[in-house]
């Protein structure tokens, strides 16, 4: 791999908006990290419609369904803390997991402030495009 190849590696992970990417060849092997995203159009959650008011709150409910198929992950990593558990308050637009789809990290984001009522999908486990994920009130 000549200069010319890492310099489109570090183009093409830049122009996706990639956080990470690593290619190898028989020769060398090439990883970008980089510490911000570009901004780029991910897929948002897909919601439901809103739900019953709950009883002891009025308020209603919203259920983040998966926008992809892929694997399911609570977590940025396997020994750190979810982003969210049932009781958390959860912010317009923050991270509530990942879903890892051809081998690419999607953070899937909050569609509304909330609170977490539930998780509805245990970590690790596959997921379907429309599967809901978390309910929030």
């Amino acid at each position: 791999m000549d200069l010319e190849q890492v310099k489109a590696v570090i183009a093409l992970a830049e122009e996706a908006g990639l956080l990470e990417l690593e290619v190898e060849t028989e020769d060398l092997s090439v990883r970008v990290v980089r510490g911000a995203p570009a901004p780029v159009q991910r897929p948002a959650p897909v919601e439901s419609a809103a739900a019953p008011a709950a009883a002891e709150t009025g308020a209603a409910a919203t259920t983040i369904r998966a926008p992809m198929a892929g694997t399911f992950y609570a977590a940025p990593a396997p020994d750190a803390e979810p982003f969210i558990r049932p009781g958390s308050s959860v912010a317009s637009n923050s991270t509530v997991c990942i879903i890892e789809s051809m081998k690419m990290m999607n953070e899937i984001r909050s569609p509304r402030a909330g609170t977490c009522a539930e998780v509805l999908v245990a970590n690790g486990t596959p997921v379907e495009t429309g599967q809901p994920l978390f309910t929030l009130r």
